[in-house]
């Protein structure tokens, strides 16, 4: 997407990177991230159309299985299938972390340092993500500045 939107100048690269990381941030899928880039692009109509635009897909294809799901849920291959298809956005998401994120946030080995230390305070020490967005909120704006 971001190969889409920025160079067409709908956002700045700041923008992109700054709506990805809050939607990060939240709880639940990245399609709040669509409603984000519709706002930023079009105010609230984009915003509006990006969220319906996003759901709706999703939506019809589950109008579509519901009537049938129990039997597919039972069916062995696909049960794989759906294991298959959680790895491959597991991967993506991870890939998308990666680059452009991590790669453009952590230049310098005090970065590093950071964002470690908010990994840990995730993943080890338990604390909410609401709380770790707080401290590396804080964090940049100690080290780097408003």
């Amino acid at each position: 997407m971001e190969r889409e939107i920025v160079p067409a100048g709908l956002l700045t690269e700041s923008e992109f990177l700054a709506g990805y990381g809050a939607a990060q941030a939240v709880p639940g899928p990245l399609f709040t991230f669509a409603s984000y880039l519709g706002m930023a692009i079009d105010g609230v109509s984009g915003a509006l159309i990006a969220t319906v635009a996003i759901f709706t897909p999703a939506f019809l294809l589950l109008l579509g299985v519901l009537p049938i799901w129990v039997k597919i849920q039972q069916a062995p291959q696909m049960r794989a299938a759906v294991w298959g298809v959680n790895a491959a956005v597991v991967g993506i998401l991870a890939a998308a972390l990666y680059s452009p994120v991590f790669t453009s946030a952590v230049v310098t080995a005090g970065d590093m340092a950071f964002a470690a230390f908010l990994f840990m305070l995730l993943v080890y020490w338990k604390r909410p993500a609401w709380l770790v967005v707080i401290i590396g909120i804080a964090g940049g704006l100690v080290f780097y500045g408003a």
